[in-house]
């Protein structure tokens, strides 16, 4: 029978060496987890946006935000449970502000979808909360990405006597929205727990939307295909993305699944190709390589600032 250490040996290095490579792996496995999830939401946006898209010929595009909206809160309610007991009239101000933003960057970004594609609209949304990067850090590095960025938008939609202005007003509408409900967002993440913020604004969108949506569907009654199309869009593009983000941030730096967000045009312009057969060609690939290159790096470079 082997002694048992004493209390000096136990107490040496060499005893305690395997407990930092294993949290080291620990912390890899965590990593390798929260990216993977973190891309899977996103994919699966994309591919919820693409479903709905496929609902427009029979509800339109606000036909299938309607849809969304009821879906998401009928989700993110039991999830958040808002309560307005407790809350000050300065936090309902802002829950009612994070609704109505809500609304209508969902709104201008499906009928900028319908216009002009899901590759091109989600990428020019994208531009809202890389403009709030570069605003924010005010670095000669990241002010020269938001340049590259700018640049990608001119390639992208090549202006021109054909070009689509409508739909490229309305996804720069969405930018606008997206940057806002970012920066609401975070205000209330820091002033209630939880995601009680984000639950009442859905709350509050499903209000707006409610009564829009009937109207819309007595008027146009919709079919069962339609409607099943819509709900899987509220389901994979609303309720499925927040609730694996939740999980995924858990694991993942903010710089770093900021940096994993930049995958959004892309999978918008695959799933636009595999689910809507609208192709890009190679300019508009490049412009969306661009944005998303600015973007990585951006949110890479704020990453290793806070990191060093």
């Amino acid at each position: 029978m082997t002694a048992p250490p004493s209390a000096e040996t136990a107490a040496t290095p060499e005893h305690h060496g395997p407990a930092p490579v294993r949290r080291s792996a620990v912390r890899r496995t965590g990593l390798a987890r929260g990216t993977a999830l973190a891309l899977g939401a996103s994919a699966s946006n994309q591919i919820g946006a693409g479903l709905g898209a496929l609902a427009f010929p029979a509800i339109g595009p606000l036909g299938v935000v309607a849809v969304r909206q009821l879906v998401a809160v009928a989700v993110l309610t039991p999830l958040g449970r808002p309560r307005l007991r407790g809350i000050s009239w300065a936090d309902r101000r802002l829950i009612l502000a994070l609704g109505l933003i809500f609304s209508v960057m969902n709104a201008t970004l499906y009928l900028a979808i319908e216009r002009i594609g899901l590759g091109l609209a989600i990428t020019l949304e994208f531009l809202g909360p890389l403009v709030l990067a570069v605003v924010a850090s005010r670095r000669l590095l990241d002010l020269l990405c938001g340049l590259l960025a700018a640049v990608g938008v001119v390639v992208l939609v090549a202006p021109g006597p054909s070009t689509d202005l409508l739909g490229i007003a309305l996804g720069l509408v969405a930018a606008a929205s997206w940057a806002s409900y970012v920066l609401l967002n975070r205000s209330l993440g820091r002033r209630l727990p939880g995601v009680r913020g984000a639950a009442g604004a859905s709350v509050v969108s499903a209000v707006i939307w409610i009564p829009f949506g009937a109207a819309w569907f007595i008027a146009h009654p919709p079919p069962l295909w339609a409607l099943a199309l819509a709900a899987a869009c509220g389901l994979l593009a609303s309720a499925l993305p927040f609730a694996v983000d939740m999980i995924a941030l858990r694991s993942l730096p903010t710089g770093l699944f900021s940096t994993l967000q930049s995958m959004h045009p892309v999978w918008a312009a695959v799933a636009g190709l595999v689910i809507l057969q609208q192709v890009l060609t190679p300019r508009e690939w490049l412009g969306i390589g661009l944005i998303v290159l600015s973007n990585a790096a951006v949110t890479s470079a704020g990453l290793l600032r806070r990191q060093g």
